[in-house]
């Protein structure tokens, strides 16, 4: 005998997914997840890559503001006392008014070392716009103790490389390819930067007096020192913290790897595998970020000629560089 209780029950029942249903849904789900992760990432990496440009843009406004105010660029740092370097101050602390960064210009006195203990406040901070978001390390790092290297690298050059004449030196204080300058004794905690002054295309160590870029132990440029114009000179790059960190501060004497803190070489293209801790370098695909000497910003790809690159990074040898050649 038919019941209202059964056509309502069989009115109201409701078919369950299958096992095979559930592990499809499951599958597809996985493979739109797979799809949409790494647009996320890129979409933030693009963030990022734009943040550093206009940290970037900023410094290189500062720098100009600077010149405007002193008739000339600072100096690498400042060293009274070239055999310790000190007190060592860079180009970067020297700008901090520039960059609205009053207070922490004002926790400085210029004519103590940076490893004075009067000092320890300003070490530890921490300027955003000196940093790139891509590099995701701490901000504030254990900087190592001094220690001699005797490492010839000559070999680890990139094609067409330097046809300098100093494939006999040696050179002290370096990084070898991979290897952390900041592993083993330490100093102190200090506040990390991941943008570096222009030193040149020499090494750095041969002579930290003296580069054929803008910045180094005292130098005292100014624009019209720049005779291969200022939109074909870099004034400022990027390294990231994969084999140390970078500091603002400038030159601290007893650290390993001092003047490589504050200024980089381009003894090797961006990102290059034989690449050194002083050499420029980023976490953004395909390049690196530079300040040219007119403010402008540009990626320097990693794939540039070698000998381009060290063409842009020279301040005065008139070479002519075509933006399409990097």
């Amino acid at each position: 005998m038919f019941s209202i209780y059964s056509a309502r029950s069989a009115r109201t029942r409701v078919r369950a997914f299958t096992l095979v249903e559930l592990l499809v849904v499951i599958a597809i789900i996985g493979i739109l997840v797979g799809l949409l992760l790494p647009a996320v990432q890129a979409a933030r990496e693009a963030a990022r890559r734009m943040s550093c440009q206009n940290n970037l843009h900023n410094v290189g406004i500062a720098l100009h503001n600077y010149h405007y105010s002193f008739k000339q660029l600072p100096s690498g740092w400042i060293a009274n006392d070239e055999d310790h370097h000190e007190p060592g101050w860079g180009w970067a602390s020297a700008i901090l008014p520039q960059m609205e960064q009053s207070a922490a210009y004002e926790q400085i006195n210029f004519s103590l070392p940076i490893d004075d203990d009067y000092h320890e406040a300003a070490r530890l901070n921490e300027i955003e716009a000196f940093i790139c978001p891509s590099d995701l390390l701490s901000a504030t790092f254990a900087i190592a103790e001094g220690e001699e290297h005797d490492h010839d690298h000559d070999d680890d050059h990139d094609d067409d490389d330097h046809d300098d004449d100093d494939d006999d030196h040696d050179h002290h204080e370096h990084g070898e390819p991979g290897e952390n300058v900041d592993e083993g004794d330490s100093l102190f905690f200090v506040a990390k930067s991941n943008y570096v002054g222009v030193y040149g295309t020499y090494d750095i160590h041969d002579d930290l007096y003296k580069g054929d870029g803008l910045f180094y132990g005292n130098s005292r440029h100014r624009f019209r020192d720049i005779l291969d114009g200022l939109s074909n000179t870099l004034m400022v790059g990027e390294r990231n913290s994969k084999l140390g960190g970078s500091i603002w501060h400038g030159v601290i004497h007893d650290a390993n790897e001092p003047a490589a803190r504050v200024i980089g070489a381009a003894d090797h293209t961006p990102n290059s595998q034989s690449g050194h801790f002083e050499d420029f370098s980023s976490h953004h695909v395909g390049g690196a970020q530079f300040i040219l000497s007119d403010g402008s910003v540009h990626m320097i790809t990693d794939s540039i000629d070698l000998r381009v690159f060290h063409a842009l990074t020279t301040r005065a040898n008139k070479e002519f560089v075509s933006a399409e050649d990097y």
